[in-house]
């Protein structure tokens, strides 16, 4: 065995124990009965909360699609400035980041709450309370502002790289500027963009924290259902472990077609 080998050995390991080992325990769970024997009704009876996964499938592709919304256009005119402001730019996206996802979340049940401060500034003016906190509107604004560092950074860091000799020659060949972002930019940032969705998308469905605080426990959601089975009152491994796979084969699916979708694009990338 030659060093380079030798040197991957620590990380081979650290992924067996801590990916791969919890992978194939989530499998056993998920076609384990309560007596240990091989089971379908796991999956048979996950048809009892398919309005579960509507809504956590929904409202993730919405905080997704906002995300990229805002991020794209952030990440792009963040890209055509100078090097001191990008710098000051890229601290202050991730400042929130520093501070610690619960606390983020919490400061949010503040400002939305019924005696917060949006309701408050709004009664100095004669207007509300109005119903902010326990929504599906609010979980979907806790997704969107934890997550929107996570779909800026990855397409502006793209972005920045692109060789801006692409663009010079699409303006020589006669492209207007919403030419050549639609041609040159917009195909060569792709490898940003789906990596912004999947970073976005795959942590929103999945959380419980955000729905738990913010939407009251009203709105629940996949990663609810999947808490509640093995923490919950309602303590059935088998069944949590089923959901998490089924909807660890849908992110994993979705994952793909993007991809694929992003191959095809860079391929068709013409002036």
């Amino acid at each position: 065995m030659n060093r380079t080998k030798a040197f991957t050995i620590p990380y081979v390991v650290w992924m067996a124990i801590f990916v791969v080992a919890p992978i194939i325990m989530v499998v056993i769970y998920a076609f384990s009965g309560a007596d240990g024997g091989f089971t379908l009704a796991n999956f048979a009876s996950m048809g009892d909360y398919t309005v579960v996964f509507v809504r956590s499938f929904r409202l993730a592709i919405i905080a997704t699609v906002i995300c990229l919304v805002i991020g794209y256009p952030v990440a792009y005119l963040l890209s055509r400035e100078g090097a001191r402001f990008q710098r000051l730019a890229t601290v202050l996206i991730m400042l929130p980041m520093w501070m610690n996802f619960l606390l983020r979340t919490y400061a949010w049940m503040a400002i939305l709450e019924n005696n917060g401060l949006i309701n408050q500034f709004l009664g100095l003016f004669g207007l509300g309370p109005f119903q902010m906190i326990d929504t599906q509107g609010a979980v979907v604004l806790g997704m969107v502002y934890n997550y929107l560092p996570f779909m800026i950074l990855p397409i502006y860091s793209v972005i920045i790289k692109l060789d801006h000799s692409l663009v010079e020659a699409a303006h020589d060949l006669g492209a207007n500027s919403v030419v050549t972002f639609l041609r040159v930019i917009l195909p060569l940032s792709l490898p940003g963009v789906l990596s912004g969705i999947t970073m976005v998308f795959v942590p929103s469905v999945s959380t419980f924290a955000i729905s738990t605080m913010l939407g009251g426990g009203t709105e629940f959601l996949l990663g609810d259902l999947i808490e509640q089975q093995f923490l919950g009152g309602a303590y059935n491994p088998q069944l949590g472990a089923a959901i998490a796979l089924v909807m660890m084969v849908i992110v994993v699916l979705c994952m793909w077609v993007m991809n694929r979708f992003g191959e095809g694009e860079e391929q068709a990338v013409v002036l």
